[in-house]
This record gives structure tokens, C-alpha cells and sequence, in this order.
């Protein structure tokens, strides 16, 4: 038995009950479970890097054959999920900080009064939901974690209890499930014709439904990484749900359908060159969507929901890179998993403090915000240089292997070129954003700001610290994958 990967997991569900039940300190005992979790997370990480181990749970004897044998729980501790549970759990961390004071009657967007034990109930559970999905060692065990994060999604973009927002709740749990269809139908067939819910399993499957079972994983990760035709979910829930859970929802939650697919490419020694030119052309269209929607975009957070569903076009893409052949595409790809988690969960939390200073989030009301909220205006700058690829922020280490990776592929040139223009468009609007939002005669809104508190500013600053560290951390676990 491993107590301390035990421990990372069990520790934020614990954390969520108590948070639950206990009618007061919800606020100062979920950011201590945060804490606790991430750093349990950061030293299993430290002593099991470079290798990897599995920590066995249990069977379903009741199941027929070798399947009632095969291990159907546990925890898997290797380079891919050691760099995602960093991200899941730091980021983690800065959100529940973050929620201490944005939470509260000061918000001079929308006040919050009461619900703080039910908010940090569904977030310590999507904190702890996302653990056991990262550690999972089999499709099984993804699925049932998967499930609960869509569940906890639902939960906290509903958080208002208005009709609105829960509108934008539902439609995240139907479109999601849709998604999670698809990966209970890929199950059925794993268990019918490979007996095996390992992440190798479509290596037993014949050629041609080993590609209807990736097909329909591709389904769950279109659905869960908002990427056409189900995108429509990721900018409506951004726009209702409270700026920390964004910044999860961004930064963490969507980052599932990436593992999923990297998982099964890792684990199956053919996929078609077929499938990965679908992959590929989806990311594209999802991508290219993504930057004509920026244009009409007069609230921060959904200019940002729009910027997201761009990026894990990116991811798409690198996983399309691995099915092709190019390991430092596949691994580019893992990497901006990382880059863009920090970069994003920043840019939300810079959102919500401006919404949480000015009341407004509205980009046509706001100007000259830099006088009264400097350090708000440094994190979205250095959210902005690190989401779209300057040196030596996050996402120019991640952006520069998939180019690279896309000139070992089959019409890479062309793909290059497509996605330099998506990092030029995107630095130049997003800057000509920040331009307007902070520099200039003030406006009403921001003469009347006031600078973050400090739980806030912490979590802003330690963002901004993760938005340089991150590949340093990330580079050496993503380099030990192999697609």
C-alpha cells in the first residue's frame, strides 16, 4: 500500500464532506485540503519520477472470464499522470484561494451570501474526481471518474441558482453526456469483442472496429474538450459560472479528453492515418471557429471561453501528431496541456478580479484599469504573453514542439502555417484587448475599482509564477511519453 497517493485522493472528497456538513470555516478548511492535496501530489510526483507504478485496488470477479480477473481499480502513477496531477492540483490550489474572498459580499459584481458549504462541496469533489481520473489505470475506472467531474461541472456553473445559470448548467451536463455516451458505448464493445478495459484493449479488435472504438472516444473527447459540433457549452457555462470555477473549468476540467486519447494512442500499436487526418481537420475547424468568434465578444470571460476552445485545438492536433508518427508533436501536445492550463486558469482569475473590483466584466465599459488595479492588469498581461506563445512563457515551449512536430507529418507545411496564424490573430487581439481594458482615461467602472484582496492577489501571483515554471516542471515528464 502507497498511503500518499492514497491520501491525494481521499483527501479532497474528505475535504468536500466535511466542507458540506460542517456549517462554518468552510473557506479556511478547503483551502487547508487544497493545500494538503497538492502537496502529497508534488512529493508522490518527486519519488516516483523518472519511473512509474501501479498501486492495485481490486477486481469484478462477477464479470465472465479473464476480465473477472484483470485489476478493474486502482491508481497509476506514471510521467503523464504525474504532469497532469501537478496541474490539477496547484491550479487546484490557486482556485480554492481565489474562491476565499471572490465568494463573498465584497464581489462588487455579484454578491455572494450564503452557499459557501455547498460551492466548496462540489469543488473539493471535482478536485478529488479529477485525481482518481488522472490516476486511473484503465478505461473503466476514466469512465466513472469522467462522470463525476460532468457532474461537479453541472454543480458549480449552476452555483447562482438562476434560471440562467442553471440553463447553462444543463446544457454543459447534456452536451458532456453525449460524450460520456460515446464512451460507455466504446466500453460495451471493449468488454463484447476484447474482453479487456485496459487502455491497450483495441489492439484485440479487428482493424475495422478498433477504428468504430476510437471513433466514438473521440466522440467523449470532442464533447468533454468543447471542439465542433459540441462547443457551445464551454462559452455559455464561462459566461454564468463564478471566475474561479472558470478557471478549472479551463484550466483542468476540459483537459480530460486530451488524456483520454493519449492514453489509447500510447496504448495501441495502429491507428489509421485516416482517423488522425479526422483528428487533425476537427481541431482545425474547431480552431479556426474558435478566432472568428473573438471579434464579436464583449465580455471578457467568453472571449477567453472562445480562446480556450482554440487551444485544445492544439491538443487535438498534437494527439494527432503521435498517430502520425512524430513523438515531439504528441509530446507538444501533452506539454500545452500544461502551458495552457496555467496560462487560461490566470487570464479567468485576472477576469474575476477585474469583475470583482470594476462590477463589470463588460470590455465596452471598462478603461484605464492599470492606474487602480496593478496587479491585475500584470496578471492578464502575463496571461496573455504566456497563452499565446511569447518567450519564455508556458505555452511558447508546448506551441514550438508542435510546430516542429507538424513539419515531420504529412502536410505540415500547411498545417504550420494555419496555426502561426492562429498565434499571430490571437497575440494581437487579445493585446489589443488589454490595450483597451487598462491603458487610456479611466472610465466610470474603473475609477470606482478597487485592487484585489489579498487571498485574491496571492492566487494571481502565484499564477503568474506558474505560468514561467510550468515547462520547467512539465518539459521533463512529457519527454519520458511515448506515443
Amino acid at each position: 500500500m502507497d498511503p500518499i497517493v492514497i491520501a491525494v485522493l481521499l483527501v479532497p472528497f474528505a475535504g468536500a464532506v466535511v466542507c458540506g456538513l460542517v456549517p462554518r470555516g468552510a473557506k479556511t478548511l478547503a483551502i487547508l485540503t487544497a493545500l494538503a492535496t497538492a502537496a502529497l501530489a508534488c512529493v508522490k510526483v518527486a519519488l516516483t519520477y523518472p519511473g512509474a507504478n501501479v498501486l492495485p485496488f481490486g477486481t469484478l470477479p462477477w464479470l465472465p472470464g479473464a476480465l473477472g480477473k484483470s485489476q478493474a481499480f486502482g491508481l497509476l502513477v506514471d510521467p503523464l499522470s504525474s504532469a497532469i496531477l501537478l496541474l490539477v492540483t496547484v491550479l487546484g490550489l490557486a482556485v480554492v484561494m481565489f474562491s476565499k474572498e471572490y465568494m463573498g459580499e465584497g464581489n462588487a459584481e455579484h454578491p455572494y451570501r450564503n452557499g459557501d458549504n455547498r460551492y466548496y462541496f462540489w469543488v473539493l469533489a471535482c478536485l478529488g474526481a479529477m485525481v482518481g481520473l488522472v490516476l486511473s489505470p484503465n478505461l473503466l475506472q476514466m469512465f466513472i471518474f469522467w462522470e463525476m467531474t460532468t457532474i461537479c461541472s453541472w454543480a458549480m456553473i449552476s452555483h447562482a441558482h438562476t434560471d440562467i445559470t442553471q440553463r447553462a448548467g444543463m446544457k454543459a451536463l447534456l452536451l458532456k453526456h453525449i460524450g460520456g455516451l460515446g464512451f460507455l458505448v466504446a466500453l460495451c464493445l471493449l468488454f463484447v469483442f476484447a474482453g479487456s478495459f485496459d487502455f491497450s484493449a483495441l489492439n484485440r479488435l479487428s482493424s475495422g472496429m478498433s477504428a468504430a472504438v476510437f471513433l466514438l472516444f473521440l466522440v467523449a473527447a470532442w464533447a468533454e474538450g468543447a471542439q465542433i459540433p459540441f462547443h457551445t457549452w464551454l462559452p455559455d457555462a464561462h459566461t454564468e459560472a463564478p471566475s474561479p470555477v472558470s478557471a478549472m473549468l479551463s484550466g483542468v476540467m476540459v483537459k480530460p479528453a486530451i488524456l483520454l486519447l493519449a492514453r489509447v494512442i500510447m496504448s495501441t500499436t495502429s491507428l489509421s492515418a485516416g482517423l488522425a487526418v479526422v483528428v487533425a481537420v476537427m481541431a482545425m475547424l474547431s480552431i479556426f471557429m474558435a478566432i472568428m468568434s473573438y471579434f464579436r465578444q464583449d465580455d471578457l470571460k467568453r472571449l477567453l471561453a472562445y480562446s480556450t476552445i482554440a487551444h485544445l485545438g492544439y491538443m487535438f492536433v498534437g494527439m494527432a501528431l503521435g498517430m502520425w508518427g512524430s513523438a515531439i508533436g504528441f509530446r507538444g501536445g501533452l506539454l500545452h496541456v500544461l502551458c495552457h492550463g496555467v496560462a487560461k486558469g490566470t487570464l479567468f482569475l485576472a477576469a474575476g478580479a477585474i469583475a470583482y473590483g470594476a462590477g463589470t466584466r463588460k470590455i465596452s465599459l471598462l478603461r484605464g484599469l492599470a492606474g487602480k488595479m496593478p496587479l491585475e492588469a500584470m496578471a492578464f498581461m502575463v496571461g496573455v504573453v504566456a497563452v499565446t506563445g511569447v518567450p519564455p512563457f508556458a505555452t511558447f515551449w508546448s506551441k514550438f514542439m508542435i510546430f516542429s512536430g507538424a513539419l515531420q507529418s504529412p502536410g505540415g507545411a500547411l498545417l504550420l502555417v494555419l496555426l502561426a496564424a492562429e498565434s499571430v490573430v490571437s497575440f494581437a487581439w487579445l493585446l489589443h484587448i488589454a490595450h483597451k481594458v487598462f491603458l487610456g482615461a479611466p472610465s466610470p467602472a474603473a475609477v470606482a475599482a478597487a485592487d484585489a484582496p489579498p487571498w485574491m492577489s496571492a492566487a494571481l501571483v502565484l499564477g503568474m509564477v506558474l505560468c514561467l515554471v510550468v515547462p520547467l516542471v512539465g518539459l521533463p515528464l512529457v519527454n519520458l511519453v511515448l506515443p
